[in-house]
């Protein structure tokens, strides 16, 4: 998590890029759409459930008394002679008191349930009184259904929307394109995108989450992490051009399997470059892993071939092997790059097992022919894409994924060594398109 904090942190100029690109674009031909509100909540029972403070309120009815025979409203007690003795007959009445024999109509329960001193006026009788209406905001009188009053919930400002049309996928084209999607690549997202959809009203959010997920599925295929074998030394051998990240990303892979409990040897093949042989030495101080070194202009494919031979005397799981930087136009260097292979090849048929290309992400639309060049000549078999935070071609990735389907094993987007990380596609496309979908 905290690297994809730091991959949205910092691909901020790609994602800036398109994002003001598709707010031009939908502007320039939108309209404020009122449906880009959530829907009003319709339901039957939504309009009786709370009155509105226009109607006030209207006081209950007074509770009816419990006794329903019971006369309304009742004589004091008091008043009505009480029998002296309750369980006395009442057969025989006193001749001073004619009335006597009614009093018992008159209370509809045995005295024995009457407490004597029950009070002037049942509490039944007296009116409860009326609740105080709910004050309600004037915002949320328009609040439609119940659930939208009890959750405070508000209506949804209008969104921007533009219809899909053969003039806004060409926008949509030209903005792919300058973000180094390559012309191939953002033909075929735009195209995608639009599929089925001609006619529709779509927000800048919408756009994203499309191109986000037309993205993730170019890149799925092959987002795969290094590969390992049981067949040790594992040979890596890491090619690119000059200021690619090589011996930085060579560092980061050494100490991260280092730290996974994998014994890792390093050759500082870079010959000709003293400042890359001290980096390297630097790494493995750090990481705990032999560096193995040769004087400065010594023949890099020898050192290889001795670094294999120290590898494999020391039981290493990993053989990490420097090259160094050689632009694709030198056919001389290029041929040296050749050299080291044949070489390895000569100690175990099977190496490099796996050759890593590490391209700059700030040479854009370049990184296409560095990877035909490199793949002729050193058999390359996956890439690791560095720089990403100080671009804004990101877009040369999703290209070189859709053309040449190579594995993407790992990013980095600075210089700790957590900068680096395993690809993830779905990671990668919301940073590049500014889409929060997950």
């Amino acid at each position: 998590m905290a690297f994809l904090k730091k991959l949205k942190d910092r691909l901020f100029k790609s994602s800036s890029k398109i994002d003001e690109g598709l707010e031009a674009i939908v502007e320039e031909g939108g309209e404020v759409d009122p449906g880009g509100a959530p829907e009003p909540d319709t339901s039957p029972e939504a309009p009786p459930e709370a009155p509105q403070p226009s109607d006030p309120v209207p006081a209950p009815e007074p509770l009816p008394a419990p006794a329903p025979d019971l006369p309304e409203p009742r004589p004091a007690p008091q008043e009505a002679p009480m029998p002296s003795d309750p369980a006395a007959p009442p057969a025989a009445p006193a001749p001073d008191l004619p009335q006597a024999p009614q009093a018992p109509e008159e209370i509809p329960e045995a005295p024995s349930e009457m407490p004597d001193d029950l009070p002037q006026e049942r509490p039944a009788e007296t009116p409860a009184p009326a609740p105080t209406p709910v004050e309600i905001p004037q915002e949320e009188r328009a609040r439609p259904g119940i659930l939208g009053r009890l959750m405070g919930r508000r209506e949804a400002a209008p969104v921007l929307r533009r219809v899909l049309d053969d003039e806004m996928i060409e926008q949509l084209e030209e903005l792919l394109i300058a973000a180094d999607m390559g012309v191939d690549t953002a033909l075929r997202v735009a195209a995608n995108m639009a599929e089925g959809r001609i006619g529709r009203k779509l927000s800048v959010d919408e756009i994203k989450t499309l191109l986000a997920d037309e993205v993730t599925r170019i890149m799925e295929p092959v987002a795969r992490p290094l590969p390992l074998y049981p067949k040790t030394p594992q040979v890596v051998l890491v090619v690119g051009v000059n200021g690619s990240g090589k011996t930085t990303t060579i560092g980061k892979l050494a100490s991260q399997f280092r730290a996974a409990g994998k014994s890792v040897v390093i050759a500082a093949g870079d010959t000709f470059r003293a400042a890359a042989v001290e980096q390297l030495q630097v790494w493995g101080e750090r990481a705990g892993v032999p560096v193995l070194t040769a004087p400065e202009g010594s023949d890099p494919a020898s050192l290889a071939f001795d670094a294999m031979t120290k590898a494999e005397a020391d039981g290493a799981d990993l053989l990490l092997i420097d090259t160094a930087g050689r632009l694709q136009n030198r056919a001389d260097l290029m041929e040296e790059l050749a050299k080291i292979v044949r070489v390895i090849r000569k100690k175990d048929p099977d190496a490099p097992h796996n050759t890593l290309l590490v391209l700059d992400a700030s040479t854009g639309q370049n990184a296409l022919s560095q990877v035909e060049t490199f793949r002729k000549l050193a058999d390359v078999s996956g890439l690791v894409m560095t720089k990403l935070d100080g671009t804004a071609k990101g877009g040369v990735l999703v290209a070189l994924a859709d053309k040449f389907g190579l594995p993407i094993h790992a990013i980095g987007v600075g210089e700790q060594i957590d900068d680096l990380a395993p690809f993830d596609p779905r990671d990668f496309a919301n940073a590049l398109t500014g889409a929060t979908n997950g």
